[in-house]
């Protein structure tokens, strides 16, 4: 523990660590206290928040100069826009049919580089800047319905191809690219939305089949992988992937030589809060080596999360250099995508729109 550090100065560093999820398309109270007084991280946007790409923009501005006039450090703004079944933002933004589809198609690097760089554009214009996208989970017969469409292939070596041109061409047009949901959910047997599943996979499948995306998601600079909460019996027996530093330390960090941000999948879901809770969850996330803990809903368990892990670093639970990596990681990514400061223009948002409809 660094004895030269106050608590309200450790409380808004493990603030940072966390992104999480706002009540309604406007800016309220509860979620500046969380920007002012905690440092919160980023945010995470659904349908619930948006309405318009104006009102959109609105938001993300409100929310960036809070955080600009209170820290001078801006927000991860994320959103989950892979097309298809999975896409916060509907019309009048561009929409796409989704991975299998572009997997599916007669020319499937042109369809990849099209919705990537059409995505890229619309969401910088309104403010955003990381895109929880692409999914880089194989194709399997019998896949879990919740999954269905979301994959590009069945073949590992397709879904790497396209995989590395939507995080190419996403990460050119500045927003951040979110490989997912390591180490491959394809082969689950329950949807981790309500359930714990299992990937039953062998050591051997894993690497030649699931890992074998997420390598190439490496390779082409990804700005994060994000974790699943899968158990992998062939990998760690009885432990979500989110929750084991087997996988996400041995294996990502130092095996497969990962040194971008690595986030969770949303710890509200049913199989880390039925399986562990939270805010026990949010810890044993970090504590296996996750940099930012998604939370997208409950403000309250942000909350509690926030200082179940403080109290664990002041008791030296956990030690202070872990929070340390992770915030230099944060601030290396935030410096490079979101400096310098990019001012949000509702007049460039507006002739954007009204053109593309014209």
């Amino acid at each position: 523990m660094n004895p030269t550090l106050d608590l309200s100065e450790i409380t808004q560093k493990i603030g940072r660590l966390f992104i999480g999820g706002i009540p309604g398309p406007e800016l309220d109270t509860d979620t500046i206290n969380l920007i002012k007084n905690y440092h919160l991280g980023g945010i995470i946007f659904f349908s619930r928040n948006v309405e318009d790409p104006i009102q959109l923009a609105r938001l993300c501005k409100g929310i960036q100069r809070v955080s600009m006039e209170n820290s001078g450090i801006p927000l991860f703004l994320a959103i989950d826009q892979e097309g298809g079944r999975v896409a916060r933002l509907k019309e009048p933004f561009t929409q796409f049919p989704g991975n299998a589809a572009i997997g599916e198609d007669s020319d499937p690097e042109q369809s990849a580089l099209h919705f990537a760089s059409t995505t890229a554009r619309e969401m910088a214009l309104v403010g955003l800047n990381m895109n929880l996208a692409p999914v880089m989970d194989v194709a399997q017969v019998d896949m879990d319905s919740h999954l269905v469409g979301r994959s590009f292939s069945r073949d590992p070596l397709i879904v790497t191809k396209l995989g590395k041109i939507v995080i190419n061409t996403l990460q050119q047009g500045g927003i951040m690219a979110v490989a997912k949901h390591f180490p491959g959910l394809g082969k689950s047997d329950l949807d981790p939305h309500l359930h714990l599943p299992t990937v039953n996979a062998t050591s051997q499948e894993m690497e030649s089949v699931h890992l074998l995306p997420f390598a190439g998601a490496i390779e082409a600079n990804v700005s994060a992988i994000m974790s699943s909460h899968a158990v992998y019996p062939a990998l760690e027996p009885g432990r979500p992937a989110t929750l084991s530093i087997k996988i996400i330390t041995d294996l990502l960090r130092e095996k497969m030589s990962f040194d971008g941000l690595i986030i969770s999948d949303d710890l509200e879901m049913g199989a880390i809060a039925k399986e562990r809770g939270l805010p026990e969850g949010a810890a044993d996330a970090f504590d296996a080596g996750i940099d930012l803990l998604l939370i997208c809903k409950s403000q309250a368990l942000l909350l509690d999360s926030m200082e179940f892990i403080r109290d664990k670093v002041i008791k030296g639970e956990i030690p202070y250099e872990r929070l340390e990596k992770s915030l230099d990681r944060i601030i290396k990514y935030k410096k490079h995508f979101l400096h310098p400061f990019k001012r949000i223009s509702l007049k460039a948002v507006k002739e954007y729109f009204r053109n593309k409809q014209s």
